[in-house]
């Protein structure tokens, strides 16, 4: 255990700054989260005990929180049925569906930094991606799409302005035997924005939601808002990625952790 090194994948899940978070993404992804510190949950500490405040040590009880947000706040697995209500010809897996096995596993970091907001990231980027890694994309590795626009959290720009996979891009990667892919900016899929002027332009239906789409034919599951994917090495770390198990649920929360040197 001494020569392991983690690398947390993950960014906090925490309320917006002002400005930071606006309109439908506010209510679709923020956080809000009420505190409770040591004092303030004294009544009910002393009421569900049994006990006098002054039974706790210095008066003091304990802290707790309360927090509401969707399940695609913060780092999280999207489950085929966010995609789509069917995947490959059977009912859609929810998030407390995916096998644990296909979470945990060797990485990749494909390098596709430099890819402009709103970009398409097709095939053969992806292929070259793959070539600088030294070896192809092996089954059941899991995947992650280094853009680094996880460098603007806390930013209005980390949340309206990413490149994503081409629906071809997405399948080649999950016909290599790939079920797991991540990606550092918000979405798997482009920014909205993008895709939408892209649509308005072109009448071109394909371009709608075009990666996530993929899900509807081929089974894989995503992890959107990852961070750090720069402190990795392409290949040689092990990916745990975990989704909390919520019942039904089109997507779960992740703690995902990098693992080199096991």
């Amino acid at each position: 255990m001494a020569d392991l090194r983690f690398v947390d994948l993950s960014v906090p899940i925490q309320e917006p700054v002002p400005g930071e978070l606006e309109g439908d993404l506010a209510v679709a992804l923020a956080a809000k989260i009420e505190y409770q510190d040591h004092t303030q949950s004294v009544p009910q500490a002393s009421t569900i005990l049994g006990c006098e405040p002054s039974d706790f040590p210095e008066g003091l009880a304990w802290g707790n929180e309360s927090v509401t947000l969707s399940t695609h706040s913060g780092t999280h697995m999207d489950a085929p049925w966010h995609y789509f209500p069917t995947s490959g010809g059977e009912p859609a897996k929810t998030v407390d569906q995916i096998p644990l096995e296909d979470c945990f596993g060797p990485g990749v970091v494909l390098d596709l930094t430099g890819r402009e907001r709103g970009e398409r990231v097709d095939v053969d980027a992806v292929q070259a991606a793959v070539e600088k890694t030294g070896q192809p994309l092996a089954p059941k590795e899991i995947v992650l799409l280094r853009y680094g626009y996880d460098r603007g959290f806390g930013t209005p720009s980390y949340w309206s302005e990413y490149p994503g996979l081409t629906g071809d891009a997405t399948r080649w990667i999950i016909e290599q035997g790939v079920k797991v892919i991540g990606t550092d900016a918000v979405g798997f899929d482009r920014d909205f924005a993008s895709i939408k002027a892209d649509f308005e332009r072109t009448g071109d239906r394909s371009l709608l939601w075009e990666a996530h789409r993929v899900g509807i034919d081929l089974e894989y599951f995503q992890i959107e808002k990852l961070a750090n994917l720069d402190k990795l090495p392409m290949r040689g770390f092990t990916v745990a990625c975990f989704p909390i198990k919520v019942t039904g649920a089109s997507a779960g929360w992740v703690r995902a952790v990098a693992i080199i040197g096991l």
